[in-house]
Formats: C-alpha cells, sequence, structure tokens
C-alpha cells in the first residue's frame, strides 16, 4: 500500500464494484460515487454491494463513499467512469467541478445517447477534457471473474504512456495482468461494438443455430469491425487480433456472463426488446450502441458495409423478425 495519489469510480453496478475491487488491491483508499443512499449504507453496514458482485466484501475504512459526485470528482486526481452509457450524461451534467484538471479513464462499453459520441469524445466536447487527459480501460475482463479472481486481462489506452502505466500499475495484480496501446479511440468503439455482436451472436444461438454458424459469425464480425472503426473512427494500422479487439468480442460474444450475448438470445427465442429487458434487470448496452453505429456508418458518404449491425439494428428498432433477417444475413457471410 505505497501509492498516495487519489483514485475515484463513479458507477455501482458489477464492472464499476470489480474496477473498486482492483484498485484496493493497490492503493490504501479508493473514492466511490454511489447514486442511491440505499446502496452506500447498505455497503457501510454489510461491507458488500447490494445488487453486483455480493462475494465481494470491502474494507469499508478503506473507501470514501458518496452519494454526491461532486464530492468524489474532487476527491480524485484521476477519475474512472463506470456508468452504464444510457445514464452516463445525466451524472456528468451534475458535475460542476473543472474536469481538464482531472485524468478520467472511460470504462463504459457503450455511445452516450445524447450524443452520439464514446465517453472520450462526448468529454472532450462537453467537459473540456483534453486528448492528453484521457484513458481507456478495455478488454476481455466480465466482472464476474474479477471477482472470482480468474486471471483476467485489461489494456490501458492513452496518448500518454505514463498515464496509462501508472493506471496499469493500480490496477494489477495476481489475477489483473495490462497491457498498453495508444489507440483510445478505436479501443473504446471496439469495446461498444463487440456488445452489438454478442446480441448476434445470441440472437442466433435463440434462433437455434449452432457452433459452426457462430464460428463464421463472429468471425465476420472482427472483420467487420476493422472495416467500421477504418470508415468511421481512423484509418491508423490496428492489429485487430489484439485482446482489446478480437479477444474482448470473443469473450462477450460467448460468455455465459455476457448480458449482450443473453439479451440477443432472449429476442431470438421470441421476446420482446421491452421484455427482454424487464427481465434481465440489467443493461445490455448492444442495443443502445447498434442505433448510434447505424446511424453513424450510415451519415458517412463513404461507409462500410455492415450487415451484422444492420441486421441487429433491424430487429431491434424496425421490429423486424429475427428469422427472416438471418436468413438473409446467412447469405452475406463468408
Amino acid at each position: 500500500m505505497k501509492k498516495t495519489h487519489k483514485i475515484a469510480v463513479l458507477g455501482s453496478g458489477s464492472w464499476a464494484t470489480a474496477i473498486v475491487k482492483m484498485l484496493l488491491e493497490n492503493l490504501e483508499e479508493v473514492g466511490w460515487y454511489v447514486r442511491s443512499e440505499y446502496t452506500k449504507e447498505y455497503l457501510q453496514i454489510h461491507h458488500h454491494n447490494p445488487k453486483y458482485l455480493q462475494q465481494v466484501l470491502f474494507d469499508i475504512n478503506r473507501l470514501k463513499l458518496s452519494t454526491d459526485i461532486n464530492e468524489i470528482v474532487d476527491y480524485a486526481d484521476s477519475i474512472i467512469i463506470a456508468i452504464p452509457s444510457a445514464f452516463v450524461d445525466a451524472e456528468l451534467k451534475k458535475i460542476n467541478i473543472d474536469l481538464s484538471k482531472k485524468n478520467v479513464f472511460s470504462a463504459v462499453k457503450g455511445i452516450v445517447p445524447e450524443s452520439l459520441l464514446i465517453l472520450g469524445e462526448h468529454l472532450k466536447k462537453f467537459k473540456n477534457v483534453s486528448e492528453k487527459q484521457l484513458g481507456v480501460i478495455a478488454g476481455p475482463c466480465h466482472a464476474e471473474e474479477v471477482a472470482m479472481e480468474r486471471l483476467s486481462y485489461l489494456t490501458i489506452a492513452s496518448k500518454r504512456k505514463s498515464l496509462a502505466k501508472n493506471m496499469s500499475a493500480d490496477l494489477s495484480s495476481h489475477y489483473i495482468k495490462t497491457t498498453y496501446s495508444r489507440d483510445i479511440y478505436g479501443i473504446e468503439w471496439a469495446a461498444v461494438l463487440k456488445n452489438v455482436y454478442a446480441i448476434a451472436s445470441g440472437i442466433a444461438h435463440g434462433l437455434g443455430y449452432g457452433d459452426n454458424f457462430q464460428a463464421v459469425l463472429i468471425s465476420n464480425s472482427i472483420r467487420e469491425m476493422k472495416k467500421f472503426i477504418k470508415k468511421n473512427v481512423d484509418n491508423r494500422k490496428r492489429n485487430i487480433d489484439r485482446s482489446a479487439y478480437l479477444g474482448d468480442l470473443l469473450v462477450t460474444a460467448y460468455s455465459i456472463f455476457s448480458r449482450n450475448r443473453m439479451f440477443g438470445s432472449m429476442i431470438g427465442k421470441g421476446y420482446t426488446v421491452r421484455s427482454a429487458m424487464a427481465e434481465m434487470r440489467m443493461v445490455a448496452e448492444g442495443y443502445y450502441a447498434v442505433k448510434s453505429a447505424y446511424k453513424i456508418n450510415k451519415d458517412n458518404d463513404n461507409s462500410a458495409k455492415t450487415p451484422i449491425i444492420d441486421a441487429v439494428y433491424q430487429i431491434l428498432y424496425k421490429a423486424a423478425d429475427p428469422k427472416r433477417q438471418f436468413i438473409q444475413l446467412t447469405e452475406l457471410l463468408d
């Protein structure tokens, strides 16, 4: 416990809870913003999150807990935002502290619906956060496996290697290994798009497609992801086979812990979007992401060919029949 710089996590879901656990392996104290007074009081009494990763016990004396987002932002030198994308804009609007003096890391795996931007771009545009202050935490790392301390890998992306290196040290432990990347926008977009493809994988499962088709679907998905990022983000060279891209896609498309795959599977089995969301009681980031990705690509004069994104969009937002859409999709894959 040697480090004295202050880090805070915004959010109280499973991923935020897992990040707090990782940080406490290395820091004396971690700031933690939770929106609900009930969650705060429950943590103080029972030492675990009442809704997520309940097996993770916290030393409450090492947590600076607050339901006041400005108190936690003011406390920290570096902030990790781990709020579901559907709610992040509303929470950011509560912040009246200047974020231009903070390091801000996105652990949000979705699009901000109000701006149709990934969080890093949203922070630049609306919160005066410069590119050199931005970081991204991504990779094939389910919160549930962090809770069980199963070996997991994270990629820390930043234009400043020193910033990424410091955060890597804060998150690393015997069960967390980290790597570094400068591709902050490509990696954040990959974290968004893999949820869309996981929904597609889930729909296929729900419709009764087998492992052979799943392999073809995911092979096409990673190539489609590469084309989307190249056309709509930037055309820098990136190794799409790295864990932050392909690895994250694979675990999200196949894992039993994947809420996006679960959501897709329910849709494939005949659930409506509303009924699937109600039964899950969790946010499937890919639902919001596919609308933004579809629109961004269609608005681009030099758009990428994205048959998988298009099929998921038609099913979720245009009430297209999943079975018919996937029959058409099978003719477009190779």
